[in-house]
């Protein structure tokens, strides 16, 4: 068979350099811009591989390309697109096709893909889902976002372990979330931890569960994270600040498939998807001998590192516009946002990401004066924050025991957290001004700031670490 492709795309400068560098190649190209010439093209010639655009003169390429493979299903799929959002890509992933490519893309990656497609000597079978759901939990078109899209749909058919990587606030939990929902274990739960939040001493209790009397306090079989997600997916989150302890059963659970209850004998044989998920750098952990190199590389069969807002900039107008039609679906006032509007918040650095934007639009559907949003409704909100930008919400200030309560109610009052985030949105708010004074106090001594804080001098580094403070600034210098 000669090496014969057909390029389906309507934008005629596009096809002209992609056959081009094609035809560079040694390939024949055949070209046509519509549903109805690619299909009268496959059945008068034997292609090699079929090249197709999403948005064709006469329909949409996806809908009709199970004509296509009902005809040969052997014959690779490249689909390209300037839909680029996550629906698409999963669209594109559904159909069975090799590889999907984001416009613009790279030509020379393009051409080899092009190459390796043709040189498979089968096509790899695929399990086309027929009820995907809808209203896709992630926002965004940009290249960055693209990149996780085209990753996503990597790991959809399969149940490869996969870790998550990313700063707080860049929508760890919902990349996970949508690997569950558009995968194969759609139909089973999908069970998240947070295995900062559990003591060290309960978390293997609470991935594993426990049988009756096995400890002070088990008065009841309890059933682990592990067994409450079979058939779904566990999300084990924050898995950076996991203990050793329980890192080394994790692996062994990771390795053997089974797991056993604490204070148990019998064995049970995991059926359940690990996705994790993790802000810090474990590299520096895994040579500090704080992670498990071992289980690093057995969580990390499949990386998806997420980017930051700030190296997505294009997609804070249309997460900003997503935030408002949800917080007006949530019961708060409708609003609508101008470009000027949009413009101001594409300015800001949101050192807190998504999450930092999110809680931001969600405060200012509720305290603007005007439906519209422009940027004389966004100024003064931003005008309430450190030094004018979102790095975080406004933080509370005040000397006494009433001082602090006044400062509490007018938080709540000013930043007006979503339910059921009240908790987490204040402590993030009061946590950063608690340790820089008590770090005034002790003129950065961290031992003596542990104790009167009540904490352990490790968590203590940890948190000044998150929060951005350094200890230099406070101590006492001669």
């Amino acid at each position: 068979m000669s090496k014969r492709i057909l390029l389906v795309e309507d934008d005629a400068s596009i096809a002209l350099v992609i056959t081009a560098a094609l035809e560079a190649e040694g390939f024949t190209v055949d070209h046509c811009d519509s549903i109805a010439g690619r299909d009268r093209f496959l059945a008068g010639h034997a292609y090699r591989l079929l090249l197709t655009d999403v948005m064709l003169t006469d329909g949409d390429g996806i809908e009709t390309i199970g004509r296509v493979r009902e005809a040969d299903p052997g014959l690779p799929i490249i689909i390209l697109s300037a839909q680029n959002t996550l629906d698409t890509a999963v669209r594109a992933s559904d159909t069975g096709a090799f590889e999907y490519f984001p416009k613009p893309f790279d030509l020379e990656e393009l051409i080899r893909t092009v190459t390796q497609a043709i040189g498979k000597a089968e096509a790899e079978a695929f399990d086309v889902p027929q009820d995907v759901p809808q209203g896709l939990p992630l926002v965004g078109r940009s290249a960055a976002m693209q990149a996780v899209y085209r990753m996503i749909t990597r790991v959809l058919r399969n149940d490869l372990t996969v870790l998550i990587l990313g700063e707080s606030g860049t929508g760890k939990e919902l990349v996970a979330e949508a690997i569950h929902q558009l995968g194969n274990r759609r139909s089973g739960p999908f069970i998240a931890v947070n295995t900062a939040a559990i003591p060290g001493e309960l978390i293997e209790s609470e991935l594993f569960g426990h049988e009756k009397g096995a400890f002070t306090g088990a008065v009841a079989r309890s059933i682990g994270k592990f067994e409450q997600a079979s058939g779904g997916t566990l999300f084990l989150d924050e898995i950076g600040d996991m203990p050793m302890q329980a890192q080394t059963r994790l692996l062994r659970a990771l390795q053997s498939g089974r797991i056993r209850r604490v204070g148990g004998r019998d064995e049970i044989t995991l059926d359940c998807r690990i996705v994790a998920a993790t802000n810090r750098d474990l590299l520096p952990m895994i040579a500090a001998g704080t992670f498990r190199e071992d289980l690093y590389y057995r969580l990390a069969v499949v990386p998806i590192e997420l980017p930051p807002l700030r190296d997505r900039v294009d997609d804070i107008e249309a997460l900003s516009r997503h935030f408002l039609a949800r917080a007006a679906a949530e019961g708060l006032p409708r609003r609508h946002l101008t470009e000027a509007g949009a413009h101001i918040l594409a300015q800001q650095p949101w050192r807190g990401n998504v999450r930092e934007l999110r809680n931001f639009i969600y405060r200012l559907a509720l305290l603007a004066r005007d439906e519209v949003i422009d940027a004389a409704s966004i100024e003064p909100l931003l005008a309430q924050t450190d030094n004018g930008t979102p790095a975080r919400m406004t933080e509370p200030t005040g000397s006494g025991p009433a001082d602090l309560e006044q400062a509490v109610t007018h938080w709540l009052k000013v930043n007006a957290p979503e339910p059921g985030e009240v908790y987490d949105a204040a402590l993030a708010a009061f946590e950063r001004p608690l340790f820089i004074n008590t770090l005034g106090q002790t003129g950065g001594n961290q031992l003596r700031a542990a104790q009167i804080l009540g904490i352990n001098r490790n968590t203590l580094r940890k948190r000044l670490s998150d929060l951005g403070i350094s200890i230099d600034d406070y101590a006492i210098r001669d």
